[in-house]
């Protein structure tokens, strides 16, 4: 727009730059100004208009303090918000907060994985989309029996506050079961704040972080949210020369995996190759994390040893959860690493999350030392066998010949695939929410643009009726997209293996 045009009138006796950002409040409220849209600097409006830089100075600073723009040093001054009607202020108007939002968390603001578990937990959807364990399959008698008995034993211990790196007897617990001391071991509010913490500790804004392509999105969030800057490794292929590439030529600060069951295509690196990774990291001098929410939960024998046992050099953070074992909303989780990373990774906690749930880490540990945690992965590694059994047969049955390709697991809770005939994976998910289902986009797992015809399907949280329940209207959509006239077919039909 043309901002010499901008209404300044110098008999009124308003202040100029009262009376400037309230020209420019005017042409933000009606569009003329978008949000996203870069103002003149001080000193070119200034001269403009004609007027003093204090001016316009004043007036830029009016309108941040009202929210409307930001202001970001090196880049400019950008219209961020809508202004509220003037005669609004008085009325309860909402606080323009957009406005004052950090750049930091701006650049941060992801809500998909926030999505993913809001449309998890609707009663009314056959959700596909977050990851989660079979919860009908929860010890739930047992779970009760030991809460029963922590708070009638102790009380104080169970609900007072608790030691910021966790209940001693938790850790006790992880550590044997780990082989390591307990001294290495963190307790954690969920897996999900480990990555925050490492992030937090490790990150500085434009550090390089190398990890899985396609991967995790909480992970991805964590260090996008820190500054880092991201770079994909092709998990699937587990080229330890393409990693050795990357590693040399963008010097990471830091390696992010999941190599065992991996999220989201459920690939498990073999011992070759995770020997393979620790020598490269050892070689550039790259901490690793080791991100292990699934290894518990293969269907057929033990999966291949941890990054963090077969490290000789303190190289790994091993990230361990109970959320895909018990259940999410435990949110209960750890770390093992270097007794110096956790005890600094420990006092960031403090500063935030002082202690996690005494009475839960109390009645996990009793689990893990009764027995009772390991019988309940037994049946719910059956289980789980059985859904993705389901679900494949489902796929199979109710999908359009060539419109998806899948391959069996053999552990996790996903099943990573590709659709064929042209569907895209975005245009489908609308269509699958419209009939009561979800699923993930693979747009979600990668740090660049990938994805577009990929999606991932949880089969561990829906029971098998509604598994096919849920296939079947996925194949209807599928079928309805495909019949549109309007789509033109540039893919080949892809059959399941």
């Amino acid at each position: 727009m043309d901002f010499s045009t901008l209404a300044l009138d110098r008999t009124t006796g308003d202040a100029l730059y009262q009376q400037l950002a309230a020209s420019l409040a005017g042409v933000i409220s009606t569009g003329d100004l978008a949000a996203g849209a870069r103002l003149p600097s001080e000193r070119e409006l200034a001269f403009s208009l004609g007027v003093s830089r204090t001016t316009t100075v004043n007036a830029y600073r009016e309108l941040e303090a009202r929210g409307l723009v930001r202001g970001f040093v090196g880049r400019g001054t950008f219209v961020c918000a809508d202004p509220a009607p003037a005669t609004a202020v008085t009325r309860g108007a909402p606080f323009a907060w957009r406005g004052k939002v950090a750049l930091r968390a701006q650049d941060a603001a992801d809500i998909s994985l926030r999505r993913l578990i809001h449309t998890a937990i609707d009663p009314a959807v056959i959700s596909f989309s977050a990851g989660s364990a079979a919860l009908d399959c929860f010890p739930l008698d047992a779970f009760k029996a030991m809460t029963d008995r922590v708070l009638a034993r102790e009380a104080r211990t169970a609900l007072g506050l608790g030691p910021v790196d966790g209940q001693p007897r938790l850790r006790r617990a992880i550590a044997s079961r780990s082989g390591v001391d307990p001294e290495r071991v963190l307790i954690l509010s969920g897996a999900q704040q480990g990555l925050d913490l490492i992030a937090r500790c490790l990150i500085d804004a434009g550090d390089v972080v190398v990890i899985d392509r396609p991967g995790y999105l909480g992970a991805s969030q964590s260090f996008r949210g820190a500054g880092a800057r991201l770079v994909g490794w092709d998990v699937k292929r587990g080229d330890l020369s393409e990693l050795d590439d990357l590693l040399l030529r963008y010097r990471p600060k830091l390696l992010y995996t999941c190599p065992t069951f991996q999220n989201p295509t459920g690939v498990t690196l073999d011992e070759r190759t995770r020997r393979g990774l620790l020598e490269l990291a050892a070689r550039h001098r790259i901490p690793v994390v080791e991100d292990d929410p699934y290894r518990e939960l293969g269907f057929a024998g033990p999966a291949p040893r941890t990054l963090a046992a077969l490290d000789a050099g303190d190289l790994v953070i091993h990230i361990g959860t109970f959320a895909k074992t018990l259940a999410g909303g435990l949110r209960l989780g750890w770390l093992a690493a270097a007794p110096a990373i956790v005890d600094h990774l420990a006092q960031i906690k403090g500063t935030t999350d002082v202690a996690t749930n005494g009475l839960t880490q109390l009645v996990v540990a009793e689990m893990l030392i009764s027995g009772v945690y390991d019988e309940h992965l037994a049946a719910l590694r059956a289980e789980h066998a059985l859904r993705q059994e389901s679900m494949l047969h489902a796929i199979v049955r109710d999908t359009p010949p060539g419109a998806i390709t899948t391959r069996r697991v053999k552990g996790g809770l996903y099943l990573w695939c590709r659709l064929g005939l042209g569907l895209e994976s975005r245009e489908l998910l609308r269509g699958a929410v419209a009939a009561g289902v979800t699923f993930a986009a693979g747009q979600h797992f990668y740090a660049d643009s990938a994805g577009g015809d990929e999606v991932r399907l949880c089969f561990s949280n829906v029971p098998p009726p509604l598994i096919a329940d849920g296939v079947r209207r996925i194949g209807a959509v599928m079928r309805r997209t495909l019949a549109s006239p309007s789509r033109t077919v540039d893919a080949d039909p892809i059959p399941l293996p």
